[in-house]
């Protein structure tokens, strides 16, 4: 408990000592309840108050220094993915942890910029899947979550405002890893034209335990604007231990259109997941299967209201896991969500989960 108050205090100093920082966020309060069959409890319910923090400060025109930090406190169901993340300790009806997510600096010249520390590195333009994402995969069930950091540094270089070329170093997943094993090295260009992007990727995982001769990832990704949205995200894994097959290939295809004006908006993406590539379970990902579906749609009712409407389908074990959300903004600041998803397959149906949040941003 003790650290807990110095941590905050430390913030607090750190927060005053700058005119010219700026400080924003935002304060979500969840409720949730799962509905069970099968093996699934026949009730279960969740209460989590989390808190994003961010922090910025310019020196002078040439540097800033970024920050980030999560506060939560929760119990029930939302209480047991928290046991031994950050900073955690128990109470009486509730466990609360403080997470550092982002503390970085980066470095501005006119052509050149160079970040280090705690940031995000993302790689990819796929909406759903992340193929290329392989540092921080995403999770289409949880579509509002904030990509977590890697620890390195980057030096990025604009030879010309339509041109990015990046390289990269990370950490090792495994933090005690004292002599670098696991660590990624990685290139990457993105150029861009007025209606399509195109970004080229490479990565280099040094020798481990794991795999003798190390790991090597290419892909790449493109999106263009030709009447429908159209995107194709590509990543291939590579180690010297496995032959060259279709398992180590990760492959998203989607587009998206907008009917009515604008008032829905369809999202349609295909993920093939190789056994071993960079979205598959057990090697960086979360998925077992090799091919998944996703279909979404967005009602835009008016400027205060929205509904989505999603349904992520497995076509090797035939299931399905549908999700409704409905958005309405009390105020500028305020947002009210109301959630269902059911995953099912054509043997079992498990259980509902419903929950309502509340988003403050400041």
């Amino acid at each position: 408990m003790k650290r807990v108050f110095i941590f905050i205090i430390f913030l607090f100093i750190v927060l005053g000592v700058s005119a010219q920082m700026t400080v924003s966020g935002i304060l979500d309060s969840t409720v949730s309840m799962n509905v069970g069959a099968g093996d699934s409890p026949a009730f279960s319910y969740g209460i989590e108050e989390f808190a994003n923090i961010r922090f910025q400060s310019r020196i002078r025109d040439k540097a800033t220094v970024h920050g980030a930090v999560n506060l939560i406190a929760a119990s029930g169901i939302h209480a047991f993915p928290l046991t031994g993340i950050g900073m955690s300790f128990s109470s009486e009806n509730f466990i609360s942890v403080i997470e550092l997510e982002r503390l970085y600096f980066r470095l501005r010249g006119e052509h050149v910029d160079i970040d280090g520390g705690l940031f995000r590195l993302p790689f990819g333009y796929g909406q759903v899947w992340g193929s290329s994402d392989f540092l921080n995969p995403k999770n289409p069930l949880k579509p509002d979550a904030r990509p977590r950091a890697i620890l390195g540094t980057a030096l990025t270089w604009y030879p010309i405002d339509e041109l990015k070329l990046l390289c990269f170093y990370s950490a090792p997943r495994e933090p005690l890893s004292i002599k670098g094993e696991g660590s990624f090295f990685g290139l990457s260009m993105d150029r861009h034209w007025d209606n399509a992007s195109l970004q080229g990727l490479y990565s280099f995982e040094t020798p481990s335990d794991n795999f003798k001769f190390g790991i090597h990832r290419a892909g790449f990704s493109l999106k263009a604007d030709i009447e429908i949205g159209f995107v194709i995200d590509a990543l291939y894994t590579y180690n010297h231990e496995e032959k060259f097959s279709i398992d180590g290939l990760s492959f998203s295809i989607g587009a998206d259109y907008s009917f009515f004006d604008g008032d829905l908006i369809v999202l349609a993406e295909y993920l093939y997941n190789g056994k071993t590539s960079s979205t598959a379970e057990g090697f960086g990902g979360n998925f077992k299967n090799n091919h998944y579906l996703y279909t979404g749609f967005t009602w835009i009712f008016d400027s205060f209201t929205n509904m989505n409407i999603a349904l992520i389908s497995s076509f090797d074990e035939i299931s399905f896991t549908p999700f409704i959300s409905v958005n309405h903004d009390l105020f500028q600041g305020a947002v009210l969500t109301f959630t269902v998803q059911t995953p099912f397959d054509l043997d079992s149906f498990s259980r509902v989960n419903l929950s309502a949040k509340l988003r403050l941003r400041f």
